[in-house]
C-alpha cells in the first residue's frame, strides 16, 4: 500500500513565530523552510509512501521542496490550515482516488523514514487514524482510507478534536521523531537531540553564528 502525504506549509515570512527566542526575525524563514525541507525528503524517502504533495502559497518553499520531489499544489483557498489540507486532499484524491491519505505536519525535522511507515502502517488499520505530538495536545500526522475524507481539525488542542471527530488515536510508542514537531526552542532541542537532518543542521548552525 502507497500513501499520499499532504504537508501543510504557510508563508515562511509568517512561520514559526514562537521561535523568536531562538532565531531573529531574519533567520525563521530560512528555518522554516528547513525543517521542511528535511520533513519532505525524509517522507519521500518512505517505503510506503508513493507521493508527497505540499500546499504552500510561498514561492520560494514551491521551489525548493518541488527540487526535492514534492508534488506543489497551491493554497488557492487562503483560510488556514484546515481549508488548505482539505483543499489538498480533494487535488490529490482526484488522481489519485484509491491511494490512501495522510495530512503530514511540515515542522518534524528529525523525522525517520522508518518510524512514519511504522505510523502509516498502523493508521491502514482504521478508516481514520491521527498521531499526537510530543506534547500530547496537537496531532502530527491524521490519516484516512481511500473511501473516507480527511477531515482535518488541526490547531489548538486539535488531538482532543480528532478523537472527538472519530478518528482513531495511533499509540505507538516507538516513533519520536513522528511525533516532535517544531513551534518553540525548546521543541527543536528536542528534535534536535533526537538527530535533525542536515539542511535543519545547517540552519541551526548558521543561528549560532549570527
Amino acid at each position: 500500500m502507497q500513501w499520499t502525504l499532504v504537508v501543510p506549509l504557510k508563508a515562511l515570512s509568517r512561520a514559526k513565530s514562537r521561535l523568536s527566542d531562538t532565531a531573529a526575525d531574519g533567520l525563521r524563514p530560512g528555518l522554516a523552510l528547513a525543517f521542511a525541507q528535511d520533513t519532505v525528503a525524509a517522507a519521500l524517502a518512505c517505503p510506503v509512501v508513493g507521493d508527497v504533495a505540499v500546499v504552500t502559497g510561498d514561492v520560494r518553499a514551491g521551489r525548493e521542496l518541488a527540487a526535492l520531489g514534492a508534488r506543489i499544489v497551491p493554497d488557492e483557498p487562503g483560510g488556514g490550515l484546515n481549508a488548505a489540507l482539505a483543499h489538498a486532499a480533494s487535488a490529490v484524491r482526484t488522481g489519485s482516488p484509491r491511494s490512501p491519505l495522510a495530512a503530514l505536519n511540515a515542522d518534524l525535522p528529525a523525522l525517520r523514514p522508518l518510524e512514519l511507515a511504522r505510523v502509516l502502517i498502523a493508521a491502514a488499520e482504521f478508516p481514520r487514524a491521527f498521531l499526537a505530538d510530543a506534547a500530547a495536545f496537537g496531532t502530527t500526522l491524521l490519516a484516512a482510507s481511500p473511501d473516507r475524507e480527511l477531515l482535518p481539525a488541526f490547531g489548538t488542542d486539535s488531538r482532543r478534536r480528532h478523537r472527538a471527530s472519530g478518528a482513531a488515536e495511533l499509540l505507538l510508542s516507538d516513533v519520536p521523531s513522528v511525533r516532535q514537531d517544531v513551534d518553540t526552542g525548546e521543541d527543536l532541542r528536542a528534535a534536535l537531540a533526537l538527530g535533525v537532518g542536515p539542511r535543519t543542521a545547517a540552519a541551526v548552525e548558521r543561528i549560532k553564528a549570527a
